[in-house]
């Protein structure tokens, strides 16, 4: 009898728990967002499967030694997966805007106020430092530099952090919007801005190395992402080895958004994420992005008070770093208000000024609480 016991404890089914169930639910409205409505695919699959898998009972996925324990130990844990996503996004970024119109990067600085005010409003509800600031740098739009952040500062926020991120940055069509129209005039909207000059290409293979220059001397901290972000884009602007730049913007990408999507999905068991703080994160989620998107929008129509060459200050709203769907979102706002409109280009500046912006958000973090 003792021996049939043992047996049947070995089983998987005798130690499933409503918990689980609830977590395999999640995983399946997950899978439904990315299979069915085409929300974040790349990343949903793998997050909503390592949700799936992490949840079976006596599996060992996740016990040292376990297939998603190295998945997240040696991927996430020790900082390696985030920042070669900021390779593979270097090499595919084009930083020609923000070179040709520098002023952008002062809208992708002002989109970081979405993370300030969720960071203070999340230790108005309760969360310790550390959580605060993860949740706020959900505000950046940038699900890689949420992982970062999160693994260094509150690991067991990880899974409920990333999800908000990639959630959020898929409704970036449906966020913006209200906000920037709310916040704007329709004849601003339909502002015209000047053709952008061309950029020289030793202004963008110079461009990397001065970034890095400035930045990791002034946040250290941010290095991890910085330097692979500015190596890849390096790789693609210097035009000498462009198998390196296909390697990191289409193997090796795909290669690591799969670990990273798993190792994060395995970290969301019923234990850590059935919890009132997974409720508090998703809300202050939405409070970051607004305050990101109107931050933006406003500080580009403080900008026009004392320059003389007119940002359109929908622009503004692209420097959360959903890149490129919010430049997206904004060009298409400006063509609504007038079809002559061409905004795209001119939104990539603050778009990608967000990535550098959040990424230094997140080095500041490190550096003042670690």
């Amino acid at each position: 009898m003792n021996q049939l016991i043992e047996i049947f404890s070995g089983v998987g089914i005798t130690q499933l728990t409503a918990g689980n169930i609830a977590m395999w639910l999640i995983a399946f409205v997950l899978f439904y967002l990315a299979i069915k409505k085409g929300v974040e695919p790349l990343l949903l699959v793998p997050i909503g499967f390592g949700i799936f898998a992490a949840n079976f009972p006596l599996t060992g996925l996740l016990e040292e030694g376990g297939l998603f324990y190295i998945f997240y130990h040696y991927g996430i844990e020790n900082e390696l997966i985030p920042p070669l996503i900021f390779l593979g996004l270097g090499a595919m970024t084009d930083f020609g805007p923000v070179i040709a119109n520098p002023k952008t990067l002062l809208l992708g600085a002002a989109a970081q106020l979405g993370v300030y005010v969720a960071f203070f409003g999340a230790l108005l509800m309760g969360f310790t430092i550390s959580e605060a600031a993860c949740i706020g740098i959900i505000g950046g739009a940038d699900g890689p530099t949420s992982i970062f952040l999160s693994a260094n500062l509150a690991p067991h926020m990880m899974g409920s952090v990333a999800v908000a991120a990639y959630s959020y940055m898929a409704l970036v069509p449906i966020i913006i919007p209200p906000i920037a129209k709310l916040l704007t005039t329709k004849q601003e909207r339909a502002m015209v801005m000047t053709q952008m000059r061309m950029v020289s290409k030793t202004e963008k293979i110079v461009f990397p190395l001065l970034t890095s220059i400035v930045i990791m001397l002034l946040v250290p901290k941010s290095a991890p992402l910085i330097a692979m972000f500015m190596l890849g884009n390096l790789f693609m602007e210097s035009g000498v080895v462009e198998r390196l730049t296909n390697v990191s913007r289409d193997a090796l990408m795909n290669i690591v958004t799969i670990l990273l999507g798993v190792g994060v999905g395995s970290t969301m068991t019923a234990e850590t994420f059935l919890t009132w703080k997974t409720i508090g994160v998703f809300i202050m989620g939405v409070v970051a992005f607004a305050f990101a998107t109107a931050g933006g929008v406003l500080i580009a129509k403080l900008m026009n008070l004392f320059t003389k060459n007119k940002v359109n200050p929908l622009i503004g709203a692209a420097g959360v770093s959903a890149v490129p769907m919010a430049a997206r979102v904004v060009h298409n706002l400006g063509a609504e208000a007038n079809p002559q409109n061409y905004l795209l280009m001119h939104a990539m500046g603050p778009n990608v000024a967000g990535v550098i912006g959040t990424a230094v958000a997140a080095g500041a973090f490190i550096s003042a609480i670690l």
